[in-house]
């Protein structure tokens, strides 16, 4: 079966691990951490440029992946917005000892609201499970990208990426 972003538009299992964007599970429980899920050279290099702290870098050829420099990293996802792929989310594994959150960018509407209970999806839009909206950002500097973060079962972290819109039942 033919699997990645090549034949799905979504990368693989197999895709992500082998990104230099994924955090460690170290570095994951250490607090909150950007994971970018970019898997093909591309020229292009916005998130490098917009982190204040040095944490992604691309280097001079802007066909290369980004690298995440865990140690830099502070979790502070200025570069969710930055990124035209939509392609960087920040976790946060330990939000409580069931839950971690999840955010990242979101071009849809309506918006969800904070405190509301939503459906959650993963890569692909299929249905995880149920998260609850802990915030949104709306910002202007972010050019029209939304970022919403979910609060969510801890052992969806790594699956859950956007919020289902194709209704619970279909």
């Amino acid at each position: 079966m033919n699997r990645g972003v090549k034949y799905t538009g979504v990368a693989s299992d197999e895709e992500l691990r082998a990104c230099p964007g994924i955090p460690t599970e170290e570095r994951l429980e250490k607090g909150p951490v950007v994971a970018i899920e970019c898997v093909q050279k591309i020229p292009c290099n916005p998130c490098e440029g917009s982190c204040p702290f040095g944490a992604i870098e691309i280097g001079s050829s802007i066909t290369e992946l980004p690298k995440l420099m865990e140690d830099k990293c502070v979790g502070c996802g200025i570069c969710i917005p930055k990124c035209p792929g939509l392609a960087i989310f920040k976790l946060h594994k330990n939000y409580s000892d069931t839950t971690s959150l999840v955010e990242f960018p979101y071009e849809y509407l309506p918006l969800p609201a904070k405190g509301e209970e939503a459906p959650t999806g993963n890569r692909f839009g299929e249905h995880v499970g149920m998260g609850k909206v802990h915030d949104i950002k709306n910002l202007a500097k972010n050019d029209g990208t939304t970022l919403v973060t979910l609060e969510i079962p801890k052992e969806q972290l790594m699956e859950v990426r956007t919020i289902y819109r194709g209704g619970i039942n279909g």
